[in-house]
């Protein structure tokens, strides 16, 4: 119900009608995405790139990846750069985070999103997204660690259960791809949904 209601207030903030499709659900398709960042503070954080790449039925549809660089504001600090290995130099060509961002709507249209840890992801887009359409991401989400949560749970009701990354992708024996890269981790984050979906968690 109060997904209902806070869908249609978004419809009616929107601004720009190119956009009417964000609200046009696909039952059988997801889309996972993945940004790398500035900083793992919302606030703070600027877009650096986004992956994502589409999920149809059982299928990840490599063939429909989204893959962009994006030029930040600002220079990201040396320890950045050691985790995702964009340099400035790298950066340069990149897309503005506008255009960026608008093609990453004109990808995903109403699919539902699938991410690791996708609350911040999304809040971060949402940076950009609000004022390039005047609402937030409408998006139905799926949260991959709540969605293993629950799949241990039901195993072991009592036990800890570990959410990092790295032991998601050895549980559900998930090939491992470069990390920190944004369309391998979509591709991986993909991967995951996938092999919950078959083991009844999708």
């Amino acid at each position: 119900m109060l997904a209902a209601i806070k869908r249609g207030w978004q419809k009616h903030s929107l601004r720009d009608e190119r956009y009417l499709a964000l609200f046009d659900e696909h039952p059988d398709e997801l889309v996972s995405v993945d940004c790398e960042t500035t900083s793992l503070n919302v606030g703070e954080a600027e877009l650096l790139s986004i992956g994502a790449v589409k999920i149809r039925g059982n299928r990840i549809i490599a063939s429909e990846t989204f893959d962009v660089l994006v030029r930040p504001e600002h220079r990201p600090e040396a320890k950045n750069v050691s985790v995702h290995g964009l340099r400035p130099r790298d950066l340069s060509a990149g897309l503005t985070p506008a255009d960026a961002v608008g093609r990453l709507l004109d990808f995903i249209g109403g699919r539902a999103l699938v991410g690791y840890y996708l609350e911040f992801d999304v809040a971060v887009l949402n940076k950009y997204v609000k004022p390039l359409i005047g609402c937030t991401l409408p998006n139905r989400q799926v949260e991959l660690s709540a969605r293993y949560y629950d799949y241990k749970f039901r195993q072991h009701p009592d036990s800890h259960v570990d959410l990092k990354l790295q032991t998601l992708i050895d549980e559900l024996k998930v090939p491992a791809l470069p990390r920190h890269d944004a369309a391998g981790d979509a591709i991986t984050a993909a991967m995951l949904y996938l092999a919950l979906k078959q083991r009844g968690f999708g």
